[in-house]
C-alpha cells in the first residue's frame, strides 16, 4: 500500500512534467515570446531551486518530516500555476515562472528522499516504483502530441493545470512517515557537512555536465521539429519513445545498481550522450531521431538512477534530503540555469547545430564519472 501511494504521487507529478517539459516552451512562443525570452525564463525557473531546495531540505532533515512539506508546496505550487491564465508577456510570465519553481522544485528531492528511505533494506524496490513517473510521462508527451494537434495551444495550460490538482491530491495521500533527524543543531551544519565530501563535488561535476546537455531538448526540441515539419503527433511519439526504455531500466534498478555500480552507469550515461546529441545535432530525419531519442532511456535515465543510489550509498539517512537538494540545487538548478541562458542565442543562431556542445559535455561528465567509480 505504502508503494502504491509514492506511484501515484510520481505517476501525477510526472504527467504534469510529461507535459510541460515538451510543451510549454510551445506555450510560452503563442504568448510572444522570442527564443532568447524563452531561454531566460527557463534560465531564472532553474535557478530557484538554488534557493528553494536548501531551504526546505534542511528543515525536512532537522524535522524528519518529508509528507507535510510536499502537500502545501504542491498547493502553492499549483495556486501559484493558475496564475499563468493572467500572464500575457515575458515580465508578467517570467514573474509567475519564478513563484512555480519556487515552490515546485524542492518536491523532488523531498520525494527522492522518502522513496529511497522507505525502500532501504530491501523493503520495496525504488527503480519499480520511480517508473510508474516514466510510465505516465510517455501517456503525456505522447497523448499531449495527439492533444495538441489542430488546437489552441491554450489547452496545455489546461492540462498541466489539471495535473497540479492531481498532485495535491496525491500529496496528501502520501504515508506519513517519521524519518532520521540531522542532530546539528544549526542549519547550514548538513550542508557544510555535505560540501566537504570532495568525491560527492566530482559527483555533482559529472551529473551536472550529463544531465545539463538535455537543455537544448528541454527547451527547443519541440519547437525545433516543428520547424524542420515534423507533426506535433509524431514529436509526442520522439518525446516518449525514450522513456519507455528507462522504465525498462527503472523496472530492473536494484539488479543494474548491483551489477554495474552506480558511478559507472553515470559514465555509461555520458557515452550514451555523447552520441545522442552529436547525432541529433547532425541530421532531423526521422528515422535517424527514432533511434537517437531511444538513448534517453540511458541519458537521462542510467544517471538518475546511478545519482539516486550514489546518495542513497554515500550519505548517512540523516542528512539525506540536504544531499538531494544540494544535487538538484547544483545540477538542476546552477547548472541548468547557466546553459539555459545561452541556450536561446545557441538555437536563434545554429538551430539543431545547438546540440553539439551539448554532446562535449555529456562526454566529458562521462569521463568524470568513469574516474570517479576509482573513488
Amino acid at each position: 500500500m505504502i508503494a502504491a501511494r509514492l506511484a501515484a504521487y510520481y505517476g501525477v507529478m510526472f504527467f504534469l512534467i510529461g507535459v510541460m517539459v515538451p510543451f510549454w516552451p510551445v506555450w510560452m512562443k503563442s504568448r510572444g515570446l522570442t527564443p532568447e525570452d524563452i531561454g531566460v525564463v527557463m534560465a531564472i525557473g532553474m535557478l530557484m531551486k538554488v534557493w528553494a531546495n536548501p531551504l526546505v531540505a534542511s528543515y525536512a532533515d532537522r524535522s524528519g518530516e518529508r509528507r507535510r512539506p510536499l502537500i502545501i508546496l504542491s498547493l502553492t505550487a499549483c495556486v501559484a500555476f493558475a496564475l499563468f491564465w493572467y500572464a500575457t508577456d515575458f515580465w508578467p510570465i517570467l514573474a509567475v515562472t519564478m513563484v512555480f519553481f519556487l515552490c515546485w522544485s524542492p518536491t523532488m528531492p523531498l520525494i527522492e528522499t522518502l522513496t529511497m528511505q522507505l525502500a532501504s533494506g530491501g523493503r520495496m524496490d525504488y527503480g519499480r516504483i520511480r517508473l510508474w513517473g516514466s510510465l505516465t510521462f510517455i501517456v503525456a508527451a505522447w497523448g499531449g502530441g495527439w492533444v495538441l494537434t489542430g488546437r489552441d495551444e491554450d489547452i496545455i495550460y489546461w492540462i498541466i493545470l489539471g495535473s497540479a490538482i492531481a498532485v495535491v491530491i496525491s500529496a496528501i495521500c502520501l504515508p506519513d512517515a517519521q524519518l532520521a533527524k540531522s542532530e546539528a543543531g544549526r542549519s547550514w551544519v548538513p550542508f557544510l557537512t555535505v560540501l566537504k565530501d570532495r568525491t560527492f563535488l566530482w559527483f555533482i561535476l559529472a551529473t551536472g555536465l550529463i544531465q545539463t546537455s538535455h537543455v537544448i531538448y528541454y527547451a527547443f526540441g519541440t519547437i525545433h521539429w516543428q520547424n524542420v515539419g515534423h507533426s506535433e503527433a509524431v514529436i509526442g511519439w520522439l518525446w516518449a519513445e525514450g522513456i519507455i526504455i528507462e522504465v525498462i531500466l527503472f523496472s530492473q534498478g536494484n539488479k543494474v545498481i548491483a551489477r554495474i555500480g552506480p558511478a559507472r552507469l553515470i559514465a555509461i550515461a555520458g557515452l550514451a550522450g555523447l552520441i545522442r546529441w552529436a547525432g541529433t545535432g547532425l541530421t532531423d530525419a526521422l528515422p535517424a531521431l527514432l533511434v537517437l531519442q531511444v538513448l534517453h532511456g540511458i541519458t537521462f535515465g542510467a544517471a538518475h538512477l546511478g545519482a539516486i543510489h550514489f546518495i542513497a550509498q554515500r550519505m548517512d539517512a540523516s542528512i539525506s534530503a540536504t544531499a538531494q537538494s544540494v544535487y538538484a540545487a547544483a545540477v538542476s538548478g546552477i547548472g541548468f540555469s547557466l546553459v539555459s541562458l545561452f541556450s536561446g542565442h545557441m538555437f536563434a543562431q545554429w538551430a539543431g547545430g545547438a546540440y553539439l556542445p551539448m554532446a562535449a559535455m555529456a562526454g566529458l561528465g562521462g569521463i568524470i564519472a568513469f574516474q570517479l567509480r576509482r573513488r
